[in-house]
């Protein structure tokens, strides 16, 4: 689960770490009264998406020549122009995409007086089992853009969770940022607080960029991006209350009432898979037969016939699907109980687009016997690219 950059900052302030003053603001009168609050004479009046390269975004219904999402500005009058023309408009980013993201929400920040721009992050290093720390003197740019360019100015190192952060990761921090004296000392309490942060709210990335050093030599965290692991959130109920569904796809928000892991993307070929890794496998196959998938979706493992179903509808409701490919390689779930699931859905919501089904393991036979005699019009399949092969054909057949 994502969060605001407000937000994140509010946390990360919980423990101790040093951030902007600043107020959220949802209208235009909230954003007047926060700049009051903060007295000037500079504000910075920030977006707030789930999306990074806010500032060099483009709001649209403006002029090419209009300020991006992220504003330095010198006066309340300022701040409330900003706000009128920034509230409820759709800002595009390049993480955004094409589609943009409507901003409903506003941050009101102090301005900072900034020396250097620094990169700090932490995340889940799922081959050592811990958690990493990546920095970089390059803050203020896309990371992967230094990892591409200069690699040799990017630092990683992992924390041993028995002994959490000491002061010999501090040392290493200070020293690949260039941090001397006071700065290396504020480094080094910064880094404790942040792992302690990250392992007490079960994050699963933490991104700051950037960290700046100010005019008066103290470390600030001027952005923050945090993501929550989903599956920790149940023991998280104030971060859970932080969630902000205007931000997700619908049919991702109706897919995690059923467990179900689900992803949108902007091809025209539904699936519907069991398995995180078969999903990828039947996506890649999907691609090499010249079509695009229109989503990730794994029912998982013990799938029931009320999740298929759901699975089912969501992939429906997509205006952009125009066909569905269910590849189904039964192990705990069951072929026939997925089937059932199927024809269930297909009986509610109907079916306007082609349906290859491919059924293989346990049950598959009684799966296969329950979807021909269903009287819906689906294309068997004997095997993945026999799948992925017809529904392609499919699709283009009935545009034709």
């Amino acid at each position: 689960m994502n969060i605001h950059e407000h937000q994140a900052k509010a946390v990360l302030a919980e423990y101790g770490v040093a951030v902007p003053k600043g107020y959220p603001a949802f209208t235009v009168d909230e954003a007047v009264e926060a700049a009051s609050k903060l007295g000037g004479p500079v504000f910075v009046v920030k977006s707030q998406i789930h999306a990074g390269g806010r500032g060099k975004g483009r709001f649209e219904g403006l002029g090419p020549d209009a300020k991006g999402g992220v504003r330095v500005l010198k006066s309340i009058e300022d701040v409330k122009a900003s706000a009128q023309e920034m509230l409820g408009r759709v800002l595009v980013t390049e993480q955004t995409g094409p589609k943009g993201k409507q901003v409903n929400r506003l941050y009101i920040e102090e301005g900072a007086a900034i020396a250097r721009e620094l990169y700090l992050s932490l995340l889940v290093d799922r081959e050592t089992s811990r958690v990493s720390v990546v920095a970089s003197t390059e803050g203020g740019m896309s990371i992967e853009e230094v990892a591409h360019n200069t690699p040799d100015k990017i630092l990683t190192f992992s924390i041993d969770p028995v002994t959490g952060v000491r002061g010999f990761h501090g040392l290493k921090l200070s020293e690949s940022l260039n941090l001397k004296g006071d700065l290396a000392k504020q480094a080094g309490k910064l880094l404790g607080q942040l792992y302690e942060a990250f392992v007490a709210k079960d994050m699963a990335m933490l991104e700051i960029n950037p960290l700046i050093v100010t005019a008066d030599d103290q470390l600030r965290v001027l952005d923050a991006k945090v993501s929550f692991d989903d599956n920790a959130l149940f023991r998280h109920p104030d971060i859970k209350a932080l969630r902000d569904e205007s931000e997700e796809d619908p049919k991702e928000i109706e897919a995690s009432k059923y467990d179900l892991s689900y992803i949108a993307l902007d091809g025209e070929i539904g699936c519907m898979v069991n398995g995180a890794g078969l999903a990828m496998a039947t996506m890649d196959i999907i691609k090499l037969y010249g079509a695009e998938p229109a989503n990730f979706l794994d029912v998982g493992g013990g799938a029931d016939e009320a999740k298929v179903t759901a699975a089912f509808k969501i992939i429906i409701a997509d205006p952009n699907v125009k066909g569905i490919l269910v590849n189904i390689f039964g192990g705990i779930a069951r072929c026939d109980i997925l089937a059932q699931g199927v024809v269930a859905a297909v009986k509610q919501v109907g079916l306007q687009v082609p349906l290859v089904v491919r059924l293989e393991g346990t049950n598959a036979e009684l799966g296969k016997k329950i979807i021909n005699e269903s009287g819906l019009n689906v294309i068997a399949a004997n095997d993945l690219s026999d799948g992925a092969e017809k529904i392609v054909k499919a699709v283009r057949d009935a545009a034709a």
